[in-house]
């Protein structure tokens, strides 16, 4: 079996999950890099000193990918607007598993407008009844694709599988900064609006009305950084939140393994959030909002995690205050969350199950889908104000 999967570039969000494929397929499985890491992302460390050995990149060797892309098995395509090398398998109907976070990021109103339907119509729709399956990288996706009526009873869990680590979880959270003295809690994302990193420092303002037994470490930078940094100076917690800038995954990740509390704060704008799969497999207890793509995949509310609906300090405050309180609770949230990742939500688990997919669709059956959760299961329609 030959399976090509073809998204903008590699990087460390996805390697996992080829490695996976590789390790099952060796050279009947290439990953298609349609173009160079913009700026932005290199500088944030997502570069990679050396492609893995899969990987063939579509701007250099323009003709072998499109071949590749023709004469595959299966095709798995990332959300890419120029969908040339795409058109000619599925005009020949040859089996294509699309992933893809939402349409309507912005707000769902957006499906009225006729240029949009068309455009959606001509990408999806009119492939409703031929052998294309939609993987709903976030959980407002179905949702989303529903409005345009396609791919019915062909939607998918799907996410994004960063590295899943093993953890001895009673040394690791023996290890996490949850004194008497402080509780550690964590934020990394860009500071840009959709992120909302001004609500760490509202919800800081908050709890030093009634507590001084805490400290935020924000990781990361982007253009709201002076504004944050002048909020800190304004309200006086310097002392309660510290800023340090951009890390690179690894580094993100020591300051994850350190943590007993991740706060993501992102609106729903936000089409998975990959650092969801991360803290939780670092035995992080998370609060995150639930408009969030990762989110209701995840997150079982109470159980390995929370998640909010109103995007307000006080809400915040009620929530966490608990877990600042009883580490026991914190302890055994953050233990709920690891078992998540590494008995469901990790690379392994979603390539073998999207290949046994695979599998059904090259002997001519429809995929028979399996589980009831977890990555490959089915996606629910989840509508956003549910």
């Amino acid at each position: 079996m030959k399976i090509t999967f073809v998204s903008n570039y590699i990087n460390h969000h996805q390697i996992p999950l080829s490695n996976v494929l590789y390790e099952h397929l060796g050279e009947n499985y290439t990953f298609i890099q349609t173009e160079p890491m913009e700026e932005e992302r290199v500088s944030l460390g997502w570069s990679l000193q050396a492609l893995p050995p899969y990987v063939c990149c579509a701007y250099e060797e323009r003709e072998k990918c499109e071949q590749l892309v023709m004469d595959s098995d299966v095709v798995i395509w990332g959300g890419l607007e120029d969908e040339s090398m795409l058109q000619p398998r599925l005009q020949a109907g040859k089996p294509v598993f699309r992933y893809s976070e939402r349409l309507y990021r912005t707000g769902q109103w957006k499906a009225i407008s006729p240029r949009g339907l068309r455009k959606k119509y001509f990408d999806h729709t009119r492939y409703r009844k031929d052998e294309v399956y939609l993987l709903c990288s976030g959980a407002y996706v179905a949702s989303d694709f529903s409005i345009i009526h396609a791919y019915p009873d062909k939607m998918l869990r799907w996410g994004y599988f960063p590295p899943c680590k093993e953890y001895d979880m009673e040394k690791l959270w023996a290890e996490k900064i949850h004194t008497p003295e402080c509780k550690e809690i964590l934020w990394t994302a860009r500071f840009i609006a959709l992120k909302h990193p001004e609500l760490m420092v509202e919800l800081a303002e908050e709890l030093a009305k009634s507590r001084t037994d805490f400290h935020i470490t924000m990781l990361g930078d982007g253009e709201l950084r002076p504004t944050i940094e002048q909020m800190i100076r304004d309200k006086g917690l310097e002392k309660f939140i510290t800023l340090t800038g951009i890390k690179k995954p690894e580094e993100v990740r020591q300051y994850m393994e350190k943590a007993p509390i991740f706060l993501f704060t992102s609106d729903k704008q936000e089409g998975w959030g990959a650092v969801m799969n991360e803290s939780m497999n670092s035995g992080c207890a998370v609060i995150a909002n639930r408009m969030i793509g990762a989110v209701p995949f995840l997150i079982n509310h109470g159980e390995n995690g929370y998640w909010y609906r109103k995007s307000d300090a006080k809400a915040l405050k009620e929530i966490l205050t608990p877990l600042l309180d009883d580490r026991e609770l914190c302890e055994s949230i953050g233990k709920r969350a690891y078992k998540t990742i590494v008995e469901e939500w990790n690379p392994r688990m979603a390539a073998e199950r999207l290949l046994q997919l695979c599998e059904d669709v090259v002997a001519g059956q429809k995929p028979q889908i399996r589980w009831e959760s977890g990555p490959c299961s089915k996606a629910e329609i989840i509508k956003e104000r549910s």
